[in-house]
């Protein structure tokens, strides 16, 4: 008999130029992504056109496409060659030394993620229908198929959701725990609403380190949309760039980049900028997604007692509160953001290995790994600065 299954062709493209914009936000901002604007034809376009990625920063897109018989886009993976494992965010270095040691070549590797950003979210986008799950099968076997037919050491999924991860597991991926901090809004009316829930010492801290910014006379603002001006871009470059200095990092992003967010997404951003006397000295960047603030750069040019928490963490409660939103991401790392209301919870990635030995020694490492993490998610929720019961 005929099979009658609809076919799923499969491509590599260099470019989002070669995608439909409206075809690649109809998978990637399917229901069920939150409307994670890093996962977008704009943000990444932005990426692109501003030669924040390509090879000289080490992202090279090689976008993997998966197309219906007549030409439209069923899903798509944010795929990059990289030369490196910087900007990734879940750390791979110790693998590729191991490996390197033991004669085999590391780099170039491959990265299904949005670079230089730890945001969770999906990393198979498949336009809803009947062949969302084969589309993703199709794809988590291609992106296998290519690393050993081009002779490439491994394809890593960071950052990815529970259930894809689960999906890349059923294919023999290798998975692995990490964790993150993120403030969940429990119907708070107010940011004191907030701080009505936790224990009494953990909110007169929070209280004293806002106070001493207030003192510090400082005038702080959230801005979006159009009240974004050039300006506010051009100091915010010079926050981001000190902060990539101060680390001994290579900031990716290029002044460009902040302008073509400016121009295409400025709906999406929340600019938290702190000023003296009228002259910027600090400020925040955060994305934002039907029900999440995703706090992603920091950066400032003068030192001020507790600037840092007050753009970072609690201007972001505030202005998720104030818009309803449900959760505030604020990136990578920082067991210092418990006591400020954001507790650990679990992210997920899905490593490809074709070389057997390597493979085995990963899984190994893999195997003991996750109920570390585990385990440490665990231990921390053990200073969650949250109320216990008959606690003031």
């Amino acid at each position: 008999m005929p099979d009658d299954s609809p076919t799923i062709g499969l491509r590599v493209a260099d470019t989002l130029a070669a995608v439909d914009p409206l075809q690649w936000d109809a998978c990637a901002l399917a229901p069920g992504s939150g409307g994670n604007p890093f996962l977008s034809y704009r943000f990444l376009k932005a990426l692109e056109d501003s030669k924040s990625v390509g090879w000289r920063t080490g992202w090279q897109p090689q976008y993997l496409l998966a197309e219906g018989s007549e030409g439209g886009l069923l899903g798509a993976v944010p795929l990059y060659v990289k030369g490196h494992s910087q900007g990734e965010y879940v750390f791979d270095h110790g693998w590729a030394q191991a490996f390197e040691r033991a004669g085999g070549r590391y780099y170039p590797k491959l990265q299904a993620a949005i670079p230089f950003t730890p945001v969770p979210g999906p990393r198979l986008f498949a336009r809803p229908g009947p062949l969302a799950d084969g589309v993703r099968d199709a794809m988590i076997d291609m992106l296998a198929k290519i690393a050993g037919d081009n002779g490439i050491s491994s394809v890593h999924a960071t950052f990815c959701t529970e259930t894809e991860w689960k999906q890349f597991g059923e294919h023999g991926w290798l998975l692995r725990l990490g964790q993150q901090f993120h403030w969940r809004n429990e119907g708070y009316k107010s940011f004191d609403d907030f701080l009505a829930a936790l224990s009494s010492r953990k909110r007169k801290a929070i209280r004293k380190e806002r106070e001493a910014v207030r003192r510090e006379g400082l005038t702080i603002r959230a801005l979006s949309g159009d009240d974004i001006k050039p300006e506010h871009w051009d100091a915010f470059f010079a926050f981001y760039m000190d902060t990539g200095g101060r680390k001994w990092g290579t900031p990716y992003l290029t002044r460009a980049f902040f302008d073509i967010l400016g121009s295409t997404m400025a709906d999406k951003v929340v600019l938290v900028m702190a000023e003296a006397d009228g002259r910027p000295v600090g400020g925040a960047l955060n994305l934002k997604g039907d029900d999440t603030l995703y706090g992603r750069y920091w950066g400032c040019l003068e030192s001020h007692a507790f600037l840092h928490f007050e753009a970072c963490y609690y201007q972001a409660i505030d202005y998720a509160v104030a818009h309803g939103l449900q959760r505030v991401e604020a990136g990578a790392q920082g067991d210092h953001k418990i006591q400020r209301g954001y507790l650990p919870v679990p992210t997920y990635s899905a490593h490809w290995i074709p070389d057997a030995g390597f493979r085995r020694a990963v899984a190994d490492y893999l195997s003991r790994e996750r109920p570390a993490v585990e385990q440490e998610i665990e231990g921390l929720m053990q200073y969650s600065p949250f109320r216990k019961e008959n606690e003031s």
